[in-house]
């Protein structure tokens, strides 16, 4: 079990890195295609490193950049020049490098000649592969396996730890130009004619448990025929247009939809079910239980397919058996999956860890959502079994006292297990670090949403029973929640309960969370958002996760005054659903302006200094990017300020826009409700918008829903 994902200060990506995505397969090179041995650069697959050296060299000298062309998320173009010939001042050699990740590597390598010459030159690439564990990478504890063969032959050569059974082969698909293969490295000795170019492709395919995958891509690396480029191409095919005259929002929104297409998942094993969702590029490039859950949530008014794939891969992996090493429990939702080889092999290879506390409930959330937008109306019914499975684990071995509390099984398991995971992201305000087991004021939320939306489910198919049980239950919650962990003299709510029963003290963002499930009572939500936008928690560019005044702050930690773009987005929603309008405005254009100055692409999380001390959001140097939930920010942000909230079971969908100035005008189309697609557009300053192609006998109601109307007790007012 050692080396299970921390979410916490990995070995860090170089700012200047260029990282390629597709699917589980990524690549992380410099800004000239070069991947350099030492750090955490490399191609990887299946949780391997499959190549840790990757060095293209013109006459045993490196490729100078002059630029690098990103095209798709799984491609990029990398254009250099090699050093000037003997006897010349600069250089007559353009070197471009077409990069392709997908299950592997295929790079088109074109030397073109600018010379009225003929140029001799040999062109070589130094390559190896040290066969390690990502997670090996993750922490700096590189461990070259001591059983590694080399074995040469044909127009490439096979580098394979016996052990492990992982490896790499690496060949020259074009045979018109020979080619010397060498330990570690690749020989081409080419004439480029003059004014003309010569072109090499090399194909590296990973070699998993002893057998070598097939190429995604064709022998000339022709993107078209690209398995990661087909899929793409469909996936756009799908999804909604955004139109907008806002040229800074339509960008943000066009690269969520870029990387929210790169970062999903196809299992062989089931090509008749929808994609699942990645956690994040470079270090999560695999299923998680919390992170794939609310990306989905946040995504779902772009691709309510990614929910149905997440939730029907959770649900083949929800735990059956008591096992303390991977912390799996009958009906709990796993939080990771994992392939590298230190795992054993549970599903395809791959290796579940179930501990966190909150994929479990959030897995009936986001099943419900799927049924408020009336979409997959079979599937999600033949889920609920699932849903059931999961409110069982956690009243029967994650509740007590009447809420949901974690504590790790064995010393190998994560110390924290909701989403602060981090050692020392929940702490007093003091600074001092609670202690386990811990029941967390987000989580309590997340368990009234799962009650109330099996209520829903029950409700709507006539088990009156059920109904009841589970509208009691979460009334119970709420009630509970709002006495016991309301900090009366501070007006927020504490962090959690630690294993004393003491408040947690911290002022953070986690009670955000609890608007957004609508756990807090009202009464109390005026302070809470008060609390969130004062200056000791609003940046200007987003919300903290820890307050200023605390005594853990630190602007420059992962959990502990950082802002994270889920986080915000969360309560965004949350904001808007207790009618905090202007509140929720003011978090949106601050994550939005802080996109802008990312180039679009909101990362995993950035540094939380105020934006009156730097007027540009100050990044964080390990975050993922592009990161699952970070891209989806954007979506749910416009999803808020559209006020766009669907009832499909009951034939309603509210509609409010609340724009805010130099939002400018907006158009999407093909918005995927009750089994059809609708059209909404809207204008800054018009809370009246325009809706097409609504199902016959849906009712639009144009106005904010009712803040609690259908999550106190909709039992008792007949909601």
């Amino acid at each position: 079990m050692d080396g299970w994902s921390f979410h916490g200060q990995p070995t860090a990506i170089g700012s200047g890195d260029m990282t390629l995505v597709a699917g589980g397969s990524f690549s992380v090179s410099t800004r000239n295609g070069d991947i350099v041995p030492g750090g955490a650069q490399g191609v990887y697959y299946a949780d391997t490193r499959l190549l840790s050296r990757w060095e293209l060299r013109i006459d045993d000298a490196p490729v100078e950049e002059l630029r690098v062309l990103p095209s798709e998320p799984h491609h990029a173009t990398f254009v250099g020049r090699a050093r000037p010939r003997p006897g010349q001042t600069e250089s007559t050699l353009l070197v471009i490098r077409d990069r392709y990740v997908g299950g592997g590597l295929c790079e088109d390598i074109v030397v073109r000649n600018l010379s009225e010459e003929p140029a001799g030159c040999v062109v070589s690439l130094n390559l190896h592969s040290d066969v390690c564990d990502l997670f090996e990478v993750k922490t700096g504890r590189v461990r070259f396996p001591a059983d590694v063969e080399t074995t040469l032959g044909g127009r490439g050569l096979r580098i394979l730890s016996v052990s492990k059974g992982r490896g790499v082969h690496v060949q020259a698909v074009d045979g018109d130009i020979p080619v010397i293969a060498a330990p570690g490295m690749l020989i081409f000795r080419v004439v480029v004619p003059a004014r003309g170019e010569t072109r090499l492709t090399v194909q590296v395919s990973p070699i998993i448990d002893g057998v070598e995958s097939e190429p995604w891509f064709s022998a000339s690396c022709i993107p078209e025929h690209g398995e990661a480029a087909r899929l793409l191409s469909e996936y756009e095919v799908h999804i909604p247009v955004v139109r907008s005259s806002n040229a800074a929002l339509s960008d943000i929104l066009d690269r969520s939809r870029i990387d929210l297409g790169s970062l999903r998942l196809f299992e062989v094993e089931h090509p008749e079910e929808p994609p699942s969702i990645a956690a994040g590029a470079p270090w999560f490039m695999t299923l998680f239980g919390r992170d794939s859950l609310l990306t989905s949530w946040l995504a779902l008014p772009l691709d309510p397919n990614l929910a149905l794939g997440t939730l029907h891969r959770l649900a083949r992996l929800q735990g059956v058996k008591t096992d303390p090493l991977t912390e799996e429990e009958p009906g709990k939702i796993m939080h990771e999956l994992r392939y590298g080889v230190r795992t054993a092999a549970s599903e395809s290879g791959a290796q579940a860890y179930y501990g966190s506390v909150d994929a479990t409930p959030l897995f009936v959330v986001l099943l419900g959502e799927l049924r408020r937008w009336g979409l997959h109306h079979e599937a999600v019914e033949r889920l609920i079994p699932h849903a059931d499975a999961a409110l069982g684990w956690i009243e029967r071995l994650g509740m007590r006292d009447g809420l949901l509390w974690y504590q790790r099984k064995t010393d190998q398991g994560l110390v924290n297990q909701g989403w602060k995971d981090s050692f020392d992201g929940i702490n007093f305000a003091d600074g001092s670090l609670a202690r386990a087991p811990i029941a967390l004021a987000e989580v309590q939320g997340y368990v009234y949403a799962a009650y109330v939306a099996r209520h829903h489910f029950a409700r709507e198919s006539g088990d009156d029973e059920t109904a009841n049980r589970c509208m009691t239950r979460a009334v119970e919650l709420r009630e509970a929640f709002n006495q016991r962990f309301w900090l009366p003299g501070k007006g927020y709510f504490a962090t959690g309960l630690d294993r004393d029963g003491r408040l947690i003290d911290g002022l953070g963002s986690n009670m955000g969370h609890c608007l957004w499930s609508g756990i807090v009572e009202e009464d109390k939500a005026v302070s809470v958002a008060a609390h969130l936008l004062s200056p000791r928690m609003f940046t200007g560019f987003g919300i903290r996760t820890l307050a200023s005044d605390m005594g853990a702050y630190n602007p420059m930690s992962y959990h502990n005054g950082s802002v994270w773009p889920h986080d915000n987005a969360l309560m965004v929603a949350g904001l808007m659903r207790y009618g905090f309008v202007e509140e929720a405005q003011r978090v949106a254009t601050g994550l939005l302006d802080a996109a802008g100055s990312f180039g679009g692409r909101l990362p995993e999380l950035f540094c939380g200094f105020d934006r009156a001390e730097f007027p540009v959001p100050v990044p964080y140097p390990t975050s993922c990017s592009p990161q699952a939930w970070a891209s989806a920010t954007p979506v749910q942000l416009v999803r808020a300020l559209l006020r766009l909230d669907p009832r499909a079971p009951h034939g309603r969908l509210w509609l409010s826009p609340v724009l805010p100035e130099g939002f400018g005008w907006l158009r999407i189309s093909g918005i995927w409700f009750a089994g059809g697609r609708i059209t909404v557009e809207a204008a800054e300053g018009n809370t009246t918008p325009i809706v097409t192609g609504l199902p016959e006998g849906t009712e639009l109601i144009v106005g904010p829903r009712p803040p609690l109307a259908a999550f106190v007790a909709p039992a008792r007012r007949g909601v």
